[in-house]
């Protein structure tokens, strides 16, 4: 007997949707920032959603170009991930020719299972929709498996490197290397 496939989808994220993308957020913060970040700085709990998903509502219901989008991944009606794409903000990039995959985040317990893979294919098509004709995305030079996802799919390094303070203190540096991919 066949086991019926899953309902998975990709859609453009609506404002009620920010509670599920801040909760998907804040679970995968502590595995991205294992090591670099004191667990017990890490935002967690209601009160840390209620604060991502406030920012998140106003964020998506007042972007600052008509290019900004976020994606959400979905497994029936449950978000499992999502991707916020824009113009390339770099100095060394082209706003109107180079879009940014800002973020692209899953579940922690949603990987492996091509809600990546979906949400990178729609994030490149809102993309080239938005006429960009390459894309440039950050990675933590750490996180050998996004980058490994990346290059799987064409992205490749393109020798742009940089350090963020995550919290101002200069005590938490995070290395980031940035990929790029042809949109066309």
């Amino acid at each position: 007997m066949s086991s019926p496939t899953a309902d998975v989808s990709v859609r453009v994220a609506w404002a009620d949707d920010a509670t599920a993308i801040a909760a998907v957020q804040l679970r995968a913060w502590p595995e991205l920032y294992a090591g670099v970040l004191p667990a017990e700085s890490i935002p967690s709990g209601p009160e840390a959603v209620d604060a991502a998903a406030a920012a998140w509502r106003d964020s998506m219901s007042k972007p600052g170009d008509a290019r900004n989008r976020v994606l959400v991944a979905l497994e029936r009606n449950r978000v499992v991930g999502f991707a916020i794409t824009g113009p390339a903000s770099d100095p060394d990039c082209d706003p109107v020719a180079d879009g940014e995959l800002q973020e692209l985040t899953l579940d922690p317990a949603e990987r492996g299972k091509g809600h990546g893979s979906r949400l990178l294919q729609a994030a490149a098509e809102t993309m080239q929709a938005d006429r960009f004709t390459r894309s440039v995305t950050w990675t933590l030079a750490s996180d050998d498996a996004l980058r490994s996802f990346l290059t799987s799919a064409g992205w490749a390094p393109d020798g742009a490197h940089r350090e963020l303070d995550l919290d101002g203190s200069g005590d938490t540096l995070v290395k980031q290397v940035r990929l790029h991919t042809a949109l066309s």
